[in-house]
């Protein structure tokens, strides 16, 4: 794993790797080797989290661990403003920051490094490809990886076409377990929540996730705040509730109480996909499941197999379900293997553009097609491969048909990093 980062930081050109591993299975280690090795050559190095929560949760760890190697990292998210942010951009473009650690907040203009070289993006797939784009133009070819415990299927098409090395963490710490997950109709709900009392009365702690915040017209969707209230009725002052229109004061102190165990269920949206830390909680339970995509579902479901005691996920559908839905759900209670999942995400719903920025939908293709074609796209990666090792500048007759090509799908702009 490392010595493959390694091996793209050495390389003249950019590199570009998904690392894919489950939840709690070292993927934060593994991306501070890799920044250090950058730190250790003289440049900086940058972590993107998609959420406050998860940057802070970065900011506590990789800065006790940087704190004791006597390396400098600071924290940077649109809270933090006038003379803290000022000195921390300041130092930032001094070299004096050697990791900095982030939100969107690492996209605008005046984030300025002063030798960006390797940039980590943390749960990917809720950033927009422009966005990671425009984080990497930062750095002068900085090396970029991704990570995810699901890869988003615009993710694996890219991988299966070599725009991205893949590597892959397939190993939990030693006495982790793993989630029993089962798929139950929206009419057991009283069953449902007996069993739950039962967790609960034993010591275990809870998530319930619903997608929506409020009822809507449109919709059949259970909100949060309705099913905060319904459990409130039966668990009393045992249940919190979280949402993303609360403010990160809001949320950070009903987080808080759930962690000490003064809050046993947590009812919330999907703002607790990533990020939350909570060892103790061993019960994932979501409501309308058919609604949520793959990705998302494991990622929820990964909430509860932070610790060593054996997770339980319950996806909850309603009445009906479609053919692909069935699919999904059964591919959720069979499969723990996040990549596994991916692909089978890529079959449902597509893999977006290979040559544009859309995050899914079937590839426009106007001869190939992935599941047909895969060992001559196979073949297509291999010889580019060749031809980045022989004639990376394009210099050669083939190069210069190569160039055409590229012109002809409007991408030659991205090629000027390998330009003579």
């Amino acid at each position: 794993m490392l010595s493959d980062i390694y091996q793209d930081q050495q390389a003249p050109y950019q590199g570009l790797r998904l690392v894919q591993g489950d939840v709690g299975c070292g993927k934060t280690v593994v991306a501070m080797f890799a920044m250090l090795n950058a730190i250790e050559s003289g440049a900086q190095a940058a972590i993107m989290a998609p959420t406050e929560i998860l940057a802070k949760q970065h900011a506590e760890t990789i800065g006790a661990w940087a704190e004791k190697i006597g390396v400098k990292s600071a924290l940077l998210t649109s809270k933090i403003k006038g003379k803290k942010r000022a000195e921390i951009l300041n130092d930032l473009r001094l070299g004096k920051i050697d990791i900095l650690i982030g939100t969107h907040a690492l996209f605008t203009d005046e984030v300025v490094f002063k030798d960006l070289a390797f940039i980590v993006v943390d749960e990917q797939h809720r950033f927009g490809v422009e966005q990671r784009l425009k984080l990497g133009q930062k750095g002068n070819g900085a090396d970029i990886v991704v990570m995810t415990a699901t890869p988003i299927p615009r993710t694996l098409v890219l991988t299966r076409y070599g725009d991205m090395d893949y590597s892959k963490i397939d190993e939990l710490p030693k006495g982790r377990q793993g989630v029993e997950t089962s798929v139950l109709p929206i009419s057991k709900m009283e069953d449902v929540v007996r069993a739950l009392k039962r967790k609960i009365d034993a010591g275990a702690r809870a998530y319930w996730v619903c997608p929506l915040i409020e009822e809507s017209a449109q919709t059949d969707l259970a909100a949060a705040v309705k099913r905060f209230e319904y459990l409130s009725d039966i668990f009393k002052d045992e249940v919190g509730l979280v949402h993303g229109q609360m403010s990160e004061a809001e949320k950070d102190a009903v987080m808080n109480r759930f962690q000490k165990g003064e809050i046993k269920i947590l009812v919330a949206t999907t703002v607790i996909e990533v990020g939350i830390n909570v060892v103790e909680a061993t019960v994932m339970i979501v409501e309308q499941a058919e609604r949520f995509g793959l990705s998302q579902l494991h990622q929820l479901r990964g909430r509860v197999k932070r610790g060593f005691e054996k997770g339980n996920c319950l996806l909850l559908y309603g009445a009906r379900l479609s053919q692909t839905a069935h699919e999904r759900l059964n591919v959720m209670k069979t499969s723990e293997d996040g990549f596994l999942i991916a692909q089978k995400d890529l079959e449902l719903r597509g893999g977006g553009e290979i040559l544009g920025t859309k995050q899914s939908g079937f590839e426009e293709f106007k001869l190939a097609r992935l599941e047909f074609h895969k060992d001559l796209l196979y073949t297509a990666y291999k010889d580019a491969q060749m031809i980045l090792a022989t004639d990376p500048s394009l210099s050669s007759e083939r190069g210069q048909a190569l160039r055409t090509l590229l012109y002809l799908f409007e991408k030659d702009k991205d090629f000027k990093t390998y330009k003579a």
